[in-house]
């Protein structure tokens, strides 16, 4: 397991990015409720956020890549506007310990 942040790191309706030796990631956070997702875009395959770890849209509604605009359900990963609509951005395996949040291995 790869730790990755505490809990109370990543804020509601909030966003965290994260790089390790396994790549780059980010989770977001709804309703209490934690998505974890690779760092890369559908469209082009590159990194979502603008800046550190700020990868939602004004609202805090959607994930958003900074580079085409694409925004992203947070529950599923779904492209539901841009040039990737109906694309998925990959959900990725975690387990919270001692409210702590670690990648899976």
């Amino acid at each position: 397991m790869i730790k990755l942040c505490r809990l109370d790191a990543i804020p509601e309706n909030g966003s965290r990015g994260f790089t390790t030796d396994k790549g780059d990631f980010f989770a977001v956070k709804k309703a209490g409720k934690i998505y974890l997702y690779e760092n890369s875009c559908p469209h082009m395959s590159i990194n979502l956020e603008w800046q550190p770890d700020q990868f939602l849209d004004h609202e805090k509604r959607l994930i958003q890549c900074a580079t085409h605009g694409a925004q992203f359900l947070m529950e599923t990963g779904e492209c539901v506007v841009g040039p990737c609509e109906g694309d998925h951005l990959t959900k990725v395996s975690y387990i919270i310990r001692d409210d702590t949040l670690y990648l899976s291995d």
